[in-house]
């Protein structure tokens, strides 16, 4: 990749989009964003190619472009599948701007971004495998493999939201029907809403991820024991993963992530239930926070380095 080359990268998310330009070292060179007209494709489009420029001109030099959005580019259609920005699926979002900015553009899945972002120079750096895990708002995950997304045959790889909760209890069955028409998925369980939910069951009252954590740090008894089954549903989920892929690293990020008790004692939970003698994949927070998913869609352009 020639020196006077930048990488720019963009977060395709609700409600905004945010574009960055990295150097090859990784050091944020510009960084902008705008609001998402979630609701007008065409306005996306030109939104992202504004940014583009924008980025362009405050840092002097042409880029690489790496997108991350929602969802995947189908292959059997070339065109974006489940997306919650719903004005996009259905479209050759990468032709568009690729049309629009007269390159080539690689459009990935944000968690995909998230765990290149983490694998690169993040929670998994110098690792050969990384599972990059999302608990924010949804559940999802990406598989990085000698610094390459691993997205998989049918552009699926890393989706364990939409498994099942392993080793269910008892008490958890069915499980809440998941948005992908599916009782008791892990994103069910494990996501922001997912935490809520039970809290609310055990409190009478709603509160979010960060407040439960409040009132489990002044001792409330639900807030402990909602925090306490989230973990322990965690651990599980992540013994499934390992038990499958058997990465080096495990980097959490999304917004649950932010939360400092569901770390305490979590390796050994997740150790119980993984099918080996002793376990060695390490389990970390993320090193680039809400960063993580834009930097990743710039170093999509990685290999040109090589």
């Amino acid at each position: 990749m020639s020196e006077a080359k930048i990488r720019i990268g963009v977060d395709l998310g609700g409600t905004k989009i945010e574009a960055i330009a990295l150097n090859s070292a990784g050091a944020i060179l510009a960084r902008r964003r705008v609001a998402t007209p979630a609701h007008e494709y065409d306005e996306i489009v030109r939104a992202i190619a504004g940014l583009v420029n924008d980025i362009e001109t405050e840092a002097g030099r042409e880029g690489t472009l790496g997108v991350g959005a929602p969802g995947s580019i189908s292959t059997h259609t070339g065109l974006v599948k489940g997306s919650n920005t719903q004005c996009v699926n259905g479209k050759p979002l990468d032709v568009d701007l690729s049309r629009a900015l007269d390159r080539p553009v690689q459009v990935e899945n944000d968690a995909n971004c998230f765990a290149l972002s983490e694998a690169i120079d993040g929670a998994g750096r110098g690792a050969r495998v990384v599972f990059g895990v999302i608990i924010g708002t949804g559940v999802g995950g990406g598989v990085i493999v000698d610094g390459k997304v691993l997205a998989g045959r049918n552009h699926i790889g890393g989706e364990w939201g939409h498994t099942p909760l392993p080793w269910m209890r008892p008490d958890e069955y069915p499980g809440a029907r998941c948005f992908c028409g599916h009782d008791g998925c892990v994103e069910t369980f494990l996501s922001g809403p997912g935490l809520s939910r039970d809290y609310q069951r055990r409190a009478g009252a709603f509160a979010k991820g960060q407040e439960i954590e409040a009132r489990a740090q002044r001792g409330e008894a639900a807030a402990l024991a909602a925090l306490d089954a989230y973990q322990d549903r965690l651990a599980r989920a992540l013994a499934m993963v390992i038990d499958i892929l058997d990465p080096d690293v495990i980097a959490l990020g999304g917004g649950v992530s932010n939360i400092a008790r569901i770390y305490d004692g979590l390796t050994q939970r997740v150790a119980q239930h993984a099918f080996t003698d002793a376990l060695d994949t390490k389990i970390l927070r993320n090193v680039h926070g809400d960063s993580g998913g834009v930097r990743g869609a710039a170093w999509l352009w990685r290999e040109l380095d090589r």
